[in-house]
């Protein structure tokens, strides 16, 4: 059994702890808000982003000279999957979850003998993926030190993608991230990027049964909004993701806050019991001296 000396420091030890994540849900809970409002503000334009293209996209699909942004390779024999994760950890399972989508995604196709890369956005998915994916793993994008994610980060991605892909290092290029749900919940998501992946539902929601005409053609604004369109996602999903990591954290570092508290109370029990057992066991001794004179 541990001395008082013992169960006094775990007590200390474990109260410091309780302070600190509770400090860190206090900061979550107030880096979230100003994330959940960023990453509302940016799905508006994504989606109607995409709408649009989906429009135009729509009667340049399969016809000769479409963009190889929306057309692709022709082939899908090479992959890259673009994972975006957290920079710093104490998130519950955010990362992992994100990384164990993208490590079943790789699995399925290197088992239909794909050539398969992946690119690490955030520090911690590559650190999960190096244990098992290492030999997939391209040079990570790092933003450590950053405040807050914007467009020129995300522009900074696409590019790299987008010379990539221009120098025909992969045929198909899949986004992942996690999609802020709840705070409780944020759901990890697949998404391709190229060649361009549109949803049927997103048109009717952009012209609403309207007909336009584009001037310049659609051909030159696909030109134009495709490689936009990249680092548009790519923002948007690390909006998502700075969202997702704040929600987790703050549940993450609530269950930590409440089991230190337990743990606490459990301490604080045994070490009374203990002292009460050495205070009867000193009262029996100085009995036990006292009746033998």
């Amino acid at each position: 059994m541990a001395s008082l000396k013992e169960l006094r420091n775990r007590i200390a030890s474990v109260q410091a702890t309780q302070k600190i994540t509770r400090a860190m849900q206090m900061v979550a809970a107030s880096k979230l808000r100003r994330a959940h409002e960023a990453a509302e503000a940016a799905r508006p334009y994504a989606e109607r982003m995409g709408g649009v293209l989906a429009n135009l996209a729509a009667g340049i699909v399969g016809h000769e000279g479409a963009p190889r942004l929306l057309a692709g390779t022709g082939s899908t024999q090479s992959h890259l999957l673009l994972v975006a994760t957290a920079e710093r950890g104490l998130c519950g399972g955010f990362n992992a979850a994100i990384a164990r989508l993208a490590r079943a995604d790789a699995d399925k196709h290197r088992a239909a003998g794909k050539e398969v890369k992946i690119l690490c956005v955030g520090r911690k998915g590559y650190e999960v993926l190096r244990r098992t994916h290492a030999a997939m793993l391209l040079e990570p994008v790092s933003y450590q030190g950053l405040k807050a994610v914007g467009f020129d980060q995300a522009n900074e991605v696409a590019q790299r993608v987008l010379a990539d892909f221009n120098a025909g290092a992969f045929d198909v290029c899949t986004l992942y991230y996690a999609e802020f749900q709840s705070i409780l919940t944020q759901t990890p998501v697949a998404q391709q990027m190229i060649p361009a992946h549109f949803e049927n539902d997103d048109r009717p929601d952009v012209l609403h049964g309207g007909a336009y005409e584009y001037e310049p053609d659609a051909q030159e604004i696909l030109e134009v909004l495709l490689p936009r369109n990249v680092a548009v996602q790519i923002l948007r999903a690390l909006l998502e993701n700075a969202a997702s990591e704040q929600g987790a954290r703050m549940s993450a570092m609530d269950s930590a806050t409440r089991n230190a508290g337990e743990m606490i109370d459990s301490l604080t029990i045994t070490y009374n019991r203990s002292r009460q057992a050495q205070i009867t066991k000193e009262l029996i001794e100085i009995i036990s001296g006292a009746e033998a004179l």
